[in-house]
């Protein structure tokens, strides 16, 4: 028995901001920013009071009427997050309680940017053993609601939005057919966010200071990413005896172009192969690979061997190899 990704959906908000936009924002320009990052916009949400829930609401009702799934039939739903509604309850409990979706128990996973591929690995396991049928999986993150506007190094790169996917159970070989995780502490130094925690509670102090948005050390944490993000994606190549021509697609977390790119090569995949969107939502977090997914839905093919590759403050990494279950459509 294996878990198959049988359905899927995403959601960006309306709201673009462009690079010229943030020309007028911030010491920045369109080429800076293309050229280090090859984000060109992203979708921001707008509005009073919304949160990652309403667009992962958004995502989670749309899989459900994509795949003629009533609410009542969900057995669990795992909402991969850095940035939930609040610090309890969980992001997917909301989610559940708007979606309606009432038979089911559902928690948060938190591995910054490689939450979906450890929220994946984890509800396979679900189906896997027999315990559970029908599993969502949510990725999504308003990261515009961490994000200093005024700091030119991090405002650039992120943007909002959310990807839901179905697990199912599957006999015929499709589904999830191994993965590598990992993680490394020491890299909680060079991305973080300082404040909001049980070690630094939030006070004026800490608001005056802006330590509630995210902090980066740009170049040490794209060294440790280039190199990780590729060398894992090659490892589960390895292990399952997979060559470049043998793979339809890679998945790759969409945090800037030039780890993209180091990883395609690494994996002697020319570019054709490699889902790509950062020009135009930037880096979601948690939403990049299954918004990825949902863009390339009609180009998938029952069969197809899919590497998802990810890589995330903590530091988190991992790849995940699956067969795709189902001819795509739109």
């Amino acid at each position: 028995m294996k878990a198959a990704i049988t359905g899927i959906e995403a959601y960006a908000p309306e709201y673009i901001l462009t690079n010229q936009e943030l020309e007028t924002m911030v010491d920045t320009t369109d080429e800076w920013i293309t050229t280090r990052t090859g984000i060109k916009e992203r979708h921001i949400l707008k509005g009073k009071g919304l949160g990652t829930s309403d667009m992962a609401v958004k995502a989670v009702e749309g899989l459900l009427k994509k795949t003629n799934t009533s609410p009542d039939e969900v057995d669990l739903l795992i909402c991969a997050t850095v940035t939930p509604d609040m610090l309890f309850p969980a992001t997917a409990n909301i989610i559940c309680d708007k979606a309606n979706i009432k038979n089911a128990f559902s928690y948060d996973l938190n591995a910054a940017c490689s939450g979906f591929t450890y929220a994946l690995i984890t509800a396979s396991k679900f189906i896997e053993s027999g315990t559970y049928k029908k599993i969502i999986v949510v990725g999504a993150d308003k990261m515009s609601s961490i994000v200093d506007y005024t700091d030119r190094q991090t405002c650039i790169i992120f943007g909002d939005a959310a990807g839901a996917v179905l697990l199912e159970p599957s006999s015929n070989g499709y589904g999830i057919i191994d993965s590598i995780l990992r993680s490394d502490g020491f890299g909680k130094v060079h991305l973080h966010q300082k404040a909001g925690g049980s070690v630094k509670p939030s006070s004026h102090e800490t608001v005056d200071n802006k330590e509630h948005f995210v902090f980066q050390e740009g170049q040490a944490v794209f060294k440790f990413a280039v190199t990780h993000m590729a060398d894992v994606s090659v490892e589960i190549m390895e292990k399952n005896g997979l060559k470049s021509e043998d793979i339809a697609y890679l998945v790759p977390h969409q945090a800037n172009m030039r780890i993209i790119d180091a990883t395609a090569r690494r994996m002697g995949l020319e570019r054709e192969k490699v889902m790509i969107n950062i020009q135009r939502y930037g880096n979601t977090t948690n939403g990049t690979i299954p918004m990825c997914l949902y863009e390339w839905e009609d180009k998938l093919k029952a069969g197809d061997n899919i590497i998802l590759a990810a890589f995330g403050g903590g530091f988190t990494w991992g790849a995940i190899y699956l067969k795709w279950a189902y001819n795509g459509k739109k």
